[in-house]
């Protein structure tokens, strides 16, 4: 499927422009993992699951709040940084940022990648269903 593989692509290129990254999980937004570069230690089916569960309580307090519809949810803590970009209305992508990491950089290109990736998945009419 040329339009999967178009998002592996986006996400090789995310992890070759930022070293920093520890790990990067593509899930559907119901939690479901779609595509996961991680460290063994971290599941990715537990991890997606967080994920879309994480955006999902971010996107109630932003609309709450009307701070306007959410791009994105950071997490920080002593050990590393999360952070999750909406991928479309359809996928999350999540990045595991280790201590110390350049987040600006982080931003700069996952913002990108999430973008493409929402488009991607978008005109190709991707259905994730869980498994």
């Amino acid at each position: 499927m040329a339009s999967l593989e178009a998002i592996e692509k986006d996400i090789e290129n995310l992890r070759a422009t930022v070293p920093d990254l520890a790990g990067v999980l593509l899930a559907s937004s119901d939690g479901q993992p779609i595509l996961a570069h991680l460290p063994p230690e971290i599941d990715a089916k537990r991890f997606a699951a967080m994920a879309a569960a994480a955006a999902s309580v971010g996107r109630r307090v932003s609309e709450s709040l009307n701070t306007g519809p959410l791009t994105e949810v950071s997490l920080v803590g002593s050990e590393g940084q999360i952070f999750l970009y909406n991928a479309g209305n359809k996928a999350v992508l999540a990045v595991i940022g280790q201590v110390g990491a350049n987040t600006g950089l982080i931003h700069l290109e996952a913002r990108w990648a999430a973008k493409e990736i929402g488009d991607r998945i978008a005109s190709a009419g991707f259905e994730f269903r869980a498994a």
